[in-house]
């Protein structure tokens, strides 16, 4: 009896454990979770919803442009002291090190960008399930993609240097200890890859602002030749852009920076901002709609009884430098327009009586013209929904890039150099007395420090310093060997197994 019991047991345990292992190898999702990556990508709407994701971490690197000044001659960290927004001060004083808050957001948010693309470039023939899904601008929407993917890997290896480099998939646990860092030179040719993929496809102008267009891809893959010392190559698709009559300089500088000015006809390519849904999460401070930068950059306290003062408070974050407001020649319109001057202002606007806290922390007189918080164009949490947009190439920079590339060709152009040069000094000056006329390594040099005038507080002058090798001589606290890239973030040492950037 105790031996057919068992006998039974045994049976019905087998049958319970095969019954078992079906449902397993069976295992449909939905039985746990009502929507699973099976159910994405059905029609266009879904990719199209999802090319829009791609572009969301865009807005959450808006610390990255604050950094290459903070880090650069151009500006300090500022604040109210010592210990306010250590991960700047470390930036600013060259102490920085792998435990930094800032550089590690950096760091996540743009390989959350690169994951985003890979998830749509890997379905892009084929959908989870297999379906291939076709739509009327489809190869131009993926355009799109390889373009936000470049970027992503621009930032990436600008600040870090060697960086890994995957494009066929999202990371997950089964990968983390077996990623590695690839070569620099890998990550600019597939970079390039991507933009030379995205330029055919992309469309010359977007029925709506921000989407990628032809010339933002053409821009960004000179920008990427030029950083990599490929003059040669840069020329041509620099000119193509500069002859194609889809750009001009705008008359009156300062009106760039304006909400009225955002995707002006100077604009290739801008980082859109908003304030339409209000955000109110301190925990994401850099993850919503608005552009957290703006609120650093502002003027601690001010305010007036006048309603027809325009500006906002802030927090003193990000303050021009003396060095740079001495770089500004007799004449210069740009630097009234860069380095907001809040005494100059009040002086000149007495009826304001105008208030305000002078920056307590390494106060230089001086603030971020360019994108000082206004009333009016905030909403929810104020701080962090200024809707004012990143303004990441101007046509501007696209002449002076052309200057550099044509002056540094094999085949050098003076003559052509000096013509884009002296098309934004015109417009810095207002007249053409004060064109360069400089050939060879004196014209590099004039370029160069254009770039500095030019682009201010919009975030290249330190990367700008560090390609043209001028760091090490203009950077107090700058070691040569390791600081032209920031520390890999300790975490991604410790869970993935990465290796370090010398120094650090």
């Amino acid at each position: 009896m105790n031996k057919i019991y068992i006998k039974t047991l045994s049976v019905v345990a087998l049958i319970a454990a095969l019954t078992s292992c079906k449902k397993f190898v069976e295992y449909n999702p939905h039985n746990d979770y009502q929507i699973t990556d099976l159910d994405y990508l059905k029609n266009e709407t879904d990719y199209r919803t999802m090319a829009v994701s791609v572009y969301s971490p865009l807005q959450w690197l808006n610390q990255e442009y604050v950094v290459a000044d903070i880090a650069s001659d151009n500006s300090v960290a500022g604040g109210e002291s010592a210990s306010d927004v250590l991960p700047l001060q470390q930036v600013d004083e060259f102490t920085n090190t792998p435990v930094n808050s800032t550089m590690s957001d950096l760091w996540q948010c743009a390989y959350e960008g690169v994951a985003r693309a890979n998830y749509l470039t890997q379905n892009k023939d084929k959908n989870r399930a297999g379906e291939t899904i076709s739509f009327a601008g489809k190869d131009a929407m993926y355009g799109e993609v390889y373009f936000l993917r470049a970027y992503y890997y621009f930032q990436l290896v600008k600040m870090f240097g060697d960086v890994p480099l995957y494009i066929d998939k999202r990371l997950g646990l089964a990968d983390v200890g077996k990623i590695q860092r690839s070569p620099k030179a890998d990550v600019y040719k597939q970079i390039e890859a991507d933009l030379n993929a995205a330029i055919p496809v992309l469309p010359a102008v977007q029925a709506q602002k921000g989407k990628i267009t032809k010339y933002a891809a053409q821009a960004l893959l000179a920008k990427v030749y030029i950083y990599q010392g490929k003059f040669d190559p840069a020329v041509p698709v620099l000119e193509g852009i500069i002859t194609s009559g889809a750009f001009s300089l705008v008359a009156d500088y300062g009106s760039m920076f304006l909400l009225a000015g955002e995707n002006g006809p100077e604009s290739v390519f801008e980082i859109q901002y908003t304030n339409g849904s209000p955000y109110y999460n301190w925990g994401g401070a850099t993850r919503g709609q608005g552009n957290y930068a703006v609120q650093q950059n502002g003027v601690r306290g001010i305010s007036s009884a006048n309603a027809a003062m325009p500006y906002a408070a802030g927090w003193s974050t990000n303050l021009p430098s003396a060095n740079l407001a001495a770089a500004y020649a007799a004449g210069d319109k740009r630097k009234d327009v860069t380095l907001f001057d809040p005494a100059a202002y009040a002086a000149a606007n007495p009826t304001f009586g105008l208030n305000y806290q002078v920056a307590p922390y390494k106060n230089t007189g001086f603030y971020n013209g360019k994108y000082l918080p206004r009333k009016g164009e905030t909403s929810g949490q104020v701080e962090l929904n200024y809707a004012n947009n990143q303004r990441i190439i101007r046509f501007a920079d696209v002449l002076l890039m052309a200057a550099e590339a044509n002056n540094r060709a094999t085949a050098a152009n003076d003559t052509k150099a000096q013509g884009y040069l002296n098309q934004v000094r015109a417009r810095a000056f207002g007249d053409a007395l004060h064109n360069i006329t400089a050939t060879g390594t004196a014209l590099r040099q004039a370029i160069w420090d254009e770039r500095r005038l030019e682009l201010a507080m919009e975030g290249d002058r330190f990367f700008d310093l560090v390609r043209t090798g001028q760091a090490a001589t203009k950077l107090t606290g700058f070691k040569t060997g390791k600081n032209e890239v920031f520390a890999i973030p300790d975490q991604e040492i410790l869970i993935s197994g990465l290796t370090q950037n010398p120094g650090y």
